[in-house]
Formats: C-alpha cells, sequence, structure tokens
C-alpha cells in the first residue's frame, strides 16, 4: 500500500482512507492515515458510524487528532450484511449528521456529556458525502443542509460518469457555497460498468461509455482517456476531483497528466 502511495507522491493534495469500505474487513483507516502522515502525505481518515458506539467514536476522534490527523471524512457506513461478514451486527449508535456535531463539540473541549477534556482541544477539518445521481434528488440535499450546519467543510460526491446529472446537483446546491469533489472511480470495462449500473444506488455510466470500453483493446488507456475527459468537463462546476481508481493506483499519474491536473 505505501509502495502505492508513491506513484502519487507531489502528484496529489491528500490521500482518501476508507473505514472497511463496503463493510469488508481490512487494515483500519486511523493505522493507515497514521503511516501515510509519517510518509508525508496529508490523509483524510474517514470514519463510519456502522461499527463503533458513541464511546468509540469519541475516542477515535481524540486518537485521530493525537497522532496529528486533522481532515476527517464522515459517514454513516455500509450495512455488514453487504460485507464479507455478513453475520456481523451493526452499531448505527449515532450517524453521519450526529457524529460532525460531536466532532464539532470535541472541538469546544467537552465530550457528548459535556465532561471537560484535558489539555488542548482537538481541532478537525470536517468532511462529508453526497450522491449527487440519487433519484429523488431532493432528500439528499436537505441532508447536505444539514450536514453542513452540523459541521461539514467539504463533500467527496458518489461517483460521477453522467455530466447533466451532475450539473443538476451543482445548480440545485450552489446556494449552499461548500466545496465539492467529484468522484472518479476509473472504469476497468463495460462488465464492471454494467454491474454498477444495476447495483450501484445513484450511479448511472452512459451506453456511450459502456460501449467505448467495451470496443477498446487497451482497457487502461481507454479508462484513462474517459476519466480525464469527464475531470476535464466537471473541473468548471467543482472544486475538486476524488478518484477512486480501485487497484489501478498506477495510472493516476497519467489521468492526472492528461486532464491537465
Amino acid at each position: 500500500m505505501l509502495q502505492e502511495a508513491e506513484y502519487l507522491r507531489a502528484k496529489i493534495d491528500a490521500v482518501n482512507v476508507t473505514d472497511l469500505q463496503s463493510s469488508v474487513m481490512r487494515l483500519g483507516s486511523l493505522a493507515v492515515s497514521y503511516l501515510l502522515k509519517q510518509k508525508g502525505f496529508e490523509p483524510i481518515y474517514q470514519l463510519t458510524c456502522r461499527d463503533r458506539n458513541r464511546l468509540a467514536l469519541q475516542s477515535d476522534l481524540l486518537s485521530a487528532a493525537a497522532l496529528g490527523i486533522q481532515n476527517v471524512s464522515i459517514l454513516t457506513g455500509d450495512h455488514p450484511i453487504l460485507g464479507d461478514h455478513p453475520e456481523a451486527k451493526p452499531v448505527f449508535d449515532l450517524d453521519s449528521v450526529q457524529l460532525l456535531q460531536v466532532a464539532r463539540i470535541l472541538e469546544s473541549g467537552h465530550d457528548m456529556k459535556q465532561n471537560k477534556l484535558e489539555g488542548p482541544a482537538p481541532k478537525f477539518c470536517l468532511g462529508a458525502v453526497v450522491n449527487p445521481g440519487a433519484d429523488p434528488l431532493e432528500p439528499q440535499i436537505m441532508k447536505m443542509e444539514k450536514k453542513i450546519v452540523a459541521g461539514a467543510e467539504f463533500f467527496q460526491t458518489q461517483v460521477v460518469y453522467d455530466i447533466g446529472l451532475f450539473e443538476n446537483f451543482i445548480a440545485k446546491t450552489k446556494h449552499l457555497k461548500v466545496p465539492v469533489m467529484a468522484g472518479i472511480v476509473l472504469l476497468k470495462s463495460a462488465g464492471m460498468a454494467r454491474y454498477m449500473n444495476k447495483h450501484v444506488a445513484g450511479v448511472f455510466v452512459p451506453d456511450e461509455l459502456i460501449k467505448e470500453m467495451e470496443e477498446a483493446k487497451d482497457k487502461a488507456a481507454a479508462s484513462v482517456e474517459i476519466a480525464s475527459r469527464l475531470i476535464k468537463k466537471l473541473k468548471p462546476m467543482c472544486q475538486g476531483v476524488h478518484i477512486m481508481p480501485i487497484g489501478w493506483n498506477k495510472i493516476v499519474p497519467q489521468v492526472l497528466e492528461a486532464s491537465g491536473l
């Protein structure tokens, strides 16, 4: 993992570190964030409400602050039934809006029960997620507004392939005046695109992109071309892009170069 991060050194602003993404057991996001910080990268520590109660969530936020990790992306999290340990018991003691509020309370020098914290209060840059392709979109916007009131300073979006859908989302949220990073997942095949259309809520890969991947002799080169084209179109509408390479970290520098980032 650390070796793959080296492909991106001096080419990106930060590394998003997922918290047991898709409810699949793997190395924890706090440990990974700390290791990346030690190597000179700027981590965005992702924290979900799925696996921890309010005691553990507050403790992990304090632990992050003690390790010098300030960027925190807060999510409710996928249900364990979707992952590789479907029998695991979910917690969901708090949701993402409540946890954003808790992080702000900790910054005031107190915990949720107003017990005073010893030592300097933590300082975070808090982020959240939003799905611009949701149908209907209005509940997403309402949740986004609640997250901003609770303390969210930036948003990372679900993957975007349909520029028109994203344009509509930006038009309907321009009053919120908060930085948005559009999600870009590198397509690996037409089959992957069809799978996302069928199984990932709020994601729509247009038919022309599926055809492009289907006909491509060099899938990686086609993926770079599609991603860079999308980024160029998205760039005027948002404040950054969150690239999710899904194992293709080596070609991210090519995407950045091709898209002029």
